[in-house]
């Protein structure tokens, strides 16, 4: 009695430990597949612009459409802005900084939050035309510069800005903004 009960519990325990195995097989099989399906496939990621066509980001290289449309977005909250919004607007500006550059672009921004804070001076920029180049990761953006006190335009000039970036993995990080030299001022020093 004892030898049949025995020979019955060690007939369950090897069709328990076969269907285990069978399991681990087929785990192992569709692991080792996603590995590999991950491995050599070329990573993308689609956006969701603000725009009405469909985008998408792969890992071979910056679509020039793309760095326009992020350069658009990040030069008008740069360069729009008010004394009443200078915290947020700065918080968001540094959102977009690569991480390399946070330290230098938030020191820049310091500077213009310190300027800026207590007065009535508020800036709208429009812009006219832009040029990208995704090789470079830099883009020029001009347009028209309005200064208001209040709700007085106390200047409006055409002006150019040059924004840099870096590319981590599928994202650019804005790692410099600078506003160009107009002709008269290359002129004049």
């Amino acid at each position: 009695m004892k030898h049949e009960f025995a020979y019955e519990e060690a007939q369950r325990h090897l069709k328990q430990r076969n269907r285990f195995a069978a399991l681990s097989a087929v785990l192992g099989l569709t692991s080792l597949l996603a590995v590999g399906a991950a491995a050599t496939r070329e990573e993308s990621v689609i956006l969701v612009p603000v725009t009405t066509e469909r985008l998408t980001l792969g890992s071979g290289g910056t679509d020039a459409h793309y760095l326009e449309l992020v350069t658009r977005d990040t030069a008008l909250m740069l360069l729009n802005r008010a004394p009443e919004s200078l915290d947020y607007w700065m918080e968001q500006v540094l959102k977009v900084a690569d991480p390399s550059a946070h330290g230098s672009l938030k020191a820049e921004l310091v500077k213009i939050v310190d300027e800026q804070r207590g007065s009535d001076i508020s800036q709208a920029f429009v812009i006219s035309r832009m040029e990208v180049d995704p090789q470079a990761l830099t883009a020029t953006v001009t347009g028209t510069l309005k200064t208001f006190v209040g709700a007085q335009v106390i200047a409006s000039q055409q002006r150019s800005f040059e924004f840099s970036w870096n590319r981590r993995g599928l994202s650019l990080g804005l790692t410099g903004f600078r506003q160009l030299p107009t002709e008269t001022e290359e002129e004049n020093p």
